[in-house]
């Protein structure tokens, strides 16, 4: 995902775009979601994962960084 792409998500994204960004698969990013270990702030809405959009881009930064 290319830093334009991150910088025009909504304040929340879905799991799947967040997962996309991070470089993990969708069955994993849900099984992390589910074992609240998902590597980002994850809110569950009914049966609905979203991610934090801007814990998304503070996580990829420090990523960056190290």
């Amino acid at each position: 995902m290319s830093r334009e792409e991150l910088a025009a998500l909504p304040t929340t994204t879905t799991i799947e775009t967040a997962a996309r960004a991070l470089g993990l698969g969708r069955t994993r990013a849900y099984q992390l979601a589910r074992e609240n270990r998902f590597p980002c702030k994850v809110i569950r809405i009914g049966t609905t994962y979203r991610v934090i959009t801007a814990d998304l881009q503070r996580r990829l930064a420090t990523d960056t960084n190290t």
